[in-house]
């Protein structure tokens, strides 16, 4: 078991975390992979205690999460923090013609995790890699961009000893089990199934490390 007894888990992203969280509530964790993923690792592992929180906000970008970082991060002194973002970087891209450059998306990101590294030097990361379902010809035309994304998080996960969850793979293994709209049927939000799928893929990922 990799987390101590008592330890905060802080989830942090866009949308897909978020999912319907009540923001006024500062405790709830929203309906999707998160809540799943906390409710499901209590009932497992109930003598240690754990405390979640989530701070996930529709429409984030990591320059979102940046400008947010120290109250919805720092200030919170999390023991783990897992983070899935990328997916808007893409997506704003194709809708309103605003992309983020790959080299600013890494920029970013490196620079949220090296302010938690700096000033709570015995944090450790969960890094989800972002993902898309090709459930339209437009949403397999986001591959290009998205793929440049997700090595992002694969380079960082490494740099910064973060426990990887690879997302992306995942959901094609997935897809080809039931078409890519039973997962997520935009593509990008998942269905009640694909939010238990990730929190799956979490609790995998955290038990076996």
């Amino acid at each position: 078991m990799i987390f101590q007894r008592q330890d905060l888990i802080l989830f942090q992203g866009d949308s897909i975390t978020d999912c319907g969280r009540n923001r006024l509530a500062p405790n709830d964790m929203g309906f999707g992979y998160a809540i799943m993923a906390a409710a499901w690792l209590s009932a497992m592992r109930p003598e240690h205690e754990l405390r979640f929180l989530n701070r996930g906000i529709g429409g984030d970008r990591v320059c979102d999460l940046k400008r947010r970082w120290t109250t919805d991060c720092i200030e919170l002194k999390p023991d783990w923090v897992s983070i899935m973002v990328g997916i808007n970087e893409v997506w704003r891209r194709f809708d309103s013609n605003d992309p983020t450059a790959t080299e600013v998306y890494e920029r970013d990101y490196r620079e949220i995790l090296g302010q938690v590294r700096e000033a709570l030097p015995e944090t450790r990361f969960i890094l989800i890699e972002p993902f898309v379902l090709e459930t339209s010809p437009d949403r397999a035309a986001w591959r290009e961009d998205l793929d440049s994304k997700i090595a992002v998080v694969r380079r960082l996960a490494n740099e910064f000893s973060a426990i990887l969850i690879p997302l992306d793979g995942i959901f094609a293994g997935a897809a080809a089990k039931r078409k890519p709209a039973f997962w997520a049927e935009d593509g990008v939000h998942p269905s009640p199934a694909g939010h238990a799928l990730i929190a799956q893929s979490w609790l995998n990922a955290v038990e076996a490390n």
